[in-house]
């Protein structure tokens, strides 16, 4: 991601979420429960089709409000698109003028979380980590919307929405990644994200059009849903999951690395103390004093240990892009199926 996009999250410390009545006790879940607007849900689709392109991540901002457990996200507005020449571009300002101008209009304002779209489900990164607890650290309750265009375009929305452990926050306020302390705090890449189940919430009128557009639609309108031509989307997947690997055995070998100059170091220091122990019974029999006392981690100091944080969001990507490759399988098989009972039954 640009440099925009990791410092997207920041600027969530100047907004505050509107709060219902209840609250949730510490330790658990701020949210239990994300309710979308249709319109929002339309907004990100209509952003990604007019400025993402390939592998281009577009972001915006959620608004909405916050009613006991649940988070209703009633409004949203796409980050602009600037290149790294616009240095006088002020993004909180542009949030801050945004936000303002719904407000005179009377449309929800006050900041819930942020969204982005993804490549082939490769949305675990540093820099959303970062940008989700920036945002979570500011509000509670904000939570990141991923929206998967490739996902989508097969016939079903992909949008789920994810929210930092308590674990992992606690882990990210102390900024120490090292092994021992995720070793501590128990965290594996399983328990780095929480999704949070999502409803999408339309008005009578939208959905009586919804109904009247769906008995116009012709059934052969539909039968391109039954392709199985996703080959290109399975091989850039398992592409995109033996690139991640590649990834992690590095990391393997640089915590190899590390264990094996620890335990050469370790080998160093025994002997450094025999030479001592020896020099000490030689002193004591000629009725010297022994030789003094020295910090032998000072002179021994040891190896630092390479960062684990992104070896756990390497795995969870390496899990993200598995679970993509299931889920077109089952698809691919379920459009088979379906296939073949159309074929029956036109004959």
């Amino acid at each position: 991601m640009a440099s925009r996009k990791e410092g997207s999250g920041a600027a969530g410390g100047g907004f505050g979420a509107a709060k219902g009545k209840g609250k949730a006790a510490a330790g658990d879940s701020a949210v239990k429960q994300v309710q979308i607007d249709g319109l929002v849900v339309l907004k990100i689709i209509k952003h990604y089709q007019e400025e993402g392109q390939g592998n281009e991540v577009v972001q915006g901002v959620l608004l909405g409000l916050v009613v006991d457990d649940r988070l209703e996200i009633t409004n949203c507005f796409p980050f602009p698109q600037h290149t790294e020449d616009d240095a006088d571009f002020d993004e909180v300002q542009y949030q801050m003028e945004m936000m303002r101008s719904l407000r005179h209009v009377n449309i929800d304002h006050l900041h819930v979380g942020w969204y982005q779209s993804t490549y082939y489900g490769s949305f675990v990164t540093r820099a959303l980590l970062d940008s989700q607890f920036s945002y979570q650290h500011a509000i509670e309750e904000s939570v990141v919307l991923i929206y998967d265009p490739i996902k989508t375009a097969q016939g079903s929305l992909s949008l789920k929405a994810y929210r930092l452990t308590p674990k992992l926050m606690e882990v990210c306020k102390e900024k120490d990644f090292s092994p021992e302390a995720l070793k501590k705090a128990n965290i594996a890449y399983e328990n780095m994200f929480e999704e949070v189940p999502i409803v999408i919430k339309n008005s009578y009128l939208i959905n009586v059009m919804l109904w009247e557009l769906e008995k116009k639609s012709a059934v052969a309108d539909r039968h391109e849903l039954l392709s199985l031509a996703s080959s290109n989307h399975l091989g850039k997947s398992l592409q995109l999951l033996m690139d991640r690997v590649d990834e992690m055995s590095q990391d393997i070998v640089k915590y190899n690395t590390y264990l094996r100059n620890v335990s050469k170091q370790q080998q160093q220091k025994h002997q450094y103390q025999q030479r001592r122990q020896q020099e000490n019974i030689q002193r004591q029999s000629r009725g010297e004093p022994p030789l003094p006392e020295e910090d032998i981690n000072k002179l021994f100091k040891p190896p630092q240990p390479p960062p684990r944080m992104e070896s756990l969001l390497i795995a969870g990507q390496i899990n993200t892009y598995c679970q993509n490759i299931k889920e077109f399988n089952a698809q691919n098989l379920g459009k088979l199926f379906m296939a073949q009972a159309l074929q029956d039954y036109n004959n």
